[in-house]
């Protein structure tokens, strides 16, 4: 065996032990609360893509979603969405070279009664992109990509957090010390 076939089989193996060793596992399955019945997704805009991609997002998860009927309904409310642009590089001219793109949402989960499952939050995501002041041609297409991923990204943190939620309760169900009551006794006399 020379050096260079027995570098090639103890690369991998030495790969798989680092990962192994810095706790690196794969994101197990997404999970829902378990009460969590119906649920319906609501925006304040009322053709948002965010909404209609986690509406989708959660039916892939196993979640029910509502109908127009249904009036028991958990609903997971989109209470703000916002895109903000922000210089942060100029060129020697004053003009904007490279922009941090902004996208926030709020959001809340309640239960049909109005409790709050999930109370109110906001994700924040940034992304930091190039526009050539001099040629503006195809940056408009890249900022519209870039949001596209933005938005998958934002459905998947919303999901992370649901499911953040969701095992809490379940640990927590599970950590509560249950309820023993006492075997009754038998105050029996005999005559």
């Amino acid at each position: 065996m020379t050096l260079r076939s027995l570098l090639k089989r103890a690369i991998p193996v030495a790969l798989a032990l680092t990962l192994t060793a810095c706790g690196f596992h794969l994101r197990s399955a997404l999970v829902l609360p378990p009460d969590l019945g119906p649920v319906r997704v609501v925006s304040v805009d009322r053709y948002s893509p965010l909404a209609e991609s986690l509406a989708q997002a959660l039916t892939r998860a196993g979640a029910v979603p509502a109908t127009e009927r249904t009036t028991d309904a958990t609903v997971l409310d989109l209470m703000a969405e916002q895109w903000g642009d922000r210089p942060i590089s100029l060129d020697e001219l004053g003009r904007a070279q490279e922009y941090s793109l902004r996208y926030a949402v709020t959001f809340e989960l309640r239960r049909p009664d109005g409790t709050a499952i999930v109370p109110r939050q906001t994700i924040e995501l940034a992304r930091d992109y190039v526009s050539n002041p001099v040629q503006a041609i195809g940056t408009e297409g890249e900022r519209e990509i870039l949001q596209g991923e933005m938005r998958r990204e934002m459905v998947a943190s919303v999901l992370r957090r649901l499911d953040a939620v969701a095992r809490h309760a379940t640990a927590a169900a599970a950590a509560a010390p249950t309820e023993v009551t006492p075997p009754p006794t038998s105050d029996t006399t005999t005559p």
